[in-house]
Parts: C-alpha cells; sequence; structure tokens
C-alpha cells in the first residue's frame, strides 16, 4: 500500500472516485505552477501530476504542447520541476511526476528517483515507456520506494494489459482512447470497456485519462473508474486567464466543478 494508493482507498471509502489533476511545472512561471497546483490542492483535487517539461511531446494536444513550449521557453529544467513537486507536496497531497522517459534517462536514473524521492515525490507516470524497457527504473523505483505508472490503451491486448498492471504501483492509467491530449465533447465509448479488461489483471485502482472537462464527464467516468484524471481543462484555463491571480480563480473553480461531479456518479447516458 502506498499513499497514493491509500488516496485512492479513501475515496472509495467515501463512495467517490478521486480526482487526478494535472499541471506542467514552470507554467506560466515557475511560482505561478506551484501556486496554481497547492489551489487545486486546497480545492479537492486529491493527487497532483507535475509535468515535465520537454521538447518533443509526442503524446500532447496543442494546449499542453503550448503550455510546456512556454515552460521551456522561459528555462524551466529538471530541479524547477523537483522545486515545484517538493512546493506541491507539501500541501498534503500525494505529486507524481508525468514525464516522457529521455529526460529521465539523460539525469540518470537513479538520480532522479533519489532526487525526486527526496523532494517528496510518489512516482512516475511515463506514457512512452513500455514495462519491457523499464528495467533500470522498476529497480530504482524499487530502491527508494517510488510509485510507477504504467499507461493501458484501448489498443491493449489481455496479454499485454497483463503486462502492463504487473508492473505497475500505485495505479493503472487507462488512457481512455487513442491519440494525443484534449478536451472531448464526450467521454470515449472505449474507456468503460477498458476498465473493465484492466481488472482482471490487479487489484491496483484504475483512473481513467484523457478527455475529461467537466463536471459532468467527470460524474460518467467516477461511475466505473477508481479515479479521474484531468489535464488539459486545467492547462486551459490557464491559458486563458488575465493573469496568475485570473488563472487561479479558474482552476479553483473548476476543481469545484469536477470534485462535485466525482461525488456525484451519475449513471452513464443510454446508448
Amino acid at each position: 500500500m502506498t499513499s497514493v494508493t491509500d488516496t485512492f482507498g479513501k475515496a472509495s471509502a467515501d463512495n467517490r472516485a478521486a480526482l487526478v489533476g494535472y499541471l506542467p511545472a514552470g507554467f506560466p512561471t515557475v511560482q505561478h505552477a506551484i501556486e496554481a497546483a497547492r489551489t487545486m490542492a486546497a480545492a479537492g483535487v486529491d493527487i497532483i501530476e507535475i509535468g515535465l517539461p520537454y521538447s518533443d511531446p509526442l503524446m500532447d494536444g496543442p494546449v499542453i504542447a503550448e503550455a510546456v513550449h512556454r515552460a521551456l521557453t522561459a528555462g524551466t529544467r529538471v530541479r524547477d520541476v523537483l522545486h515545484t513537486v517538493q512546493a506541491v507536496a507539501a500541501a498534503g497531497v500525494p505529486v507524481l511526476v508525468m514525464t516522457y522517459w529521455n529526460p529521465v534517462d539523460r539525469y540518470g536514473v537513479r538520480a532522479f528517483a533519489r532526487d525526486l524521492a527526496q523532494a517528496g515525490g510518489r512516482g512516475l507516470i511515463t506514457p512512452d515507456l513500455s514495462p519491457e524497457e523499464a528495467g533500470p527504473w522498476l529497480e530504482a523505483s524499487d530502491e527508494h520506494g517510488l510509485d510507477r505508472v504504467f499507461l493501458a490503451a484501448p489498443s491493449s491486448t489481455s496479454r499485454r494489459l497483463a503486462m502492463i498492471t504487473k508492473a505497475c504501483r500505485g495505479f493503472v492509467y487507462a488512457a481512455s482512447l487513442m491519440g494525443t491530449t484534449g478536451t472531448r465533447d464526450a467521454v470515449s465509448g472505449q474507456a468503460e470497456g477498458l476498465v473493465g479488461r484492466i481488472r482482471p489483471h490487479t487489484d491496483l485502482p484504475v483512473a481513467v485519462g484523457l478527455g475529461v472537462s467537466n463536471g459532468a464527464q467527470a460524474a460518467q467516468v467516477a461511475v466505473f473508474a477508481d479515479g479521474v484524471i484531468v489535464g488539459t481543462a486545467f492547462v486551459r484555463r490557464l491559458l486563458d486567464a488575465r493573469d496568475p491571480a485570473d488563472g487561479a480563480r479558474a482552476v479553483a473553480d473548476l476543481t469545484a466543478e469536477l470534485a462535485a461531479g466525482v461525488r456525484t456518479k451519475a449513471a452513464p447516458p443510454a446508448v
């Protein structure tokens, strides 16, 4: 049992799904990203994902890609990500880093695991790292007691799901659709089926990401998933804000809406 898994358990005990929120470090600035993430935690986000800005974000849609580009242009580096993790973890919520693998590999896998653990981080979400290639990370995460979250996709076979879930610790990330991140008008119809196919392979919580942008969609996903992951909608609020204070208010408002949604657990619409 890790603090991340425990957080899902507490949400389940309250008869709701956990709310997981994502923001990239360094956007709009390092300090304002910290303040926005801490605002999310205070307003009802249970687990925070801090994105490590990377120059080749293959899975990121245009909204997150723009925020990441601005963060990199402003000079955001790994040390800023670790500083952000430390500051947000101090708010009392589990913090994971969402990152492509190349920056971790260049930093040094064991060194990154060590420094992340020292900063109070709880683990990594690695969208482009496959379990077959994760040996060094599995060893380093064991050494430092960190969670490792791999992504399962609608295209994943049963054999593949067994491999992914065996490598996971903390929770399993169910990508609700194929493609890049971004808000959608409706939750993918593949999401519930994917969660159902993951369940027989693990007792870990399963959280659904990609496409959730409002309270109604969060409520729909909360019916069948243990967690609801929201990223693009939060970043969009910061991109559209007049200033950082306005962005923080917009993030707080969205968090309140989503937190109410995961507690509503609305029945999915009839097909």
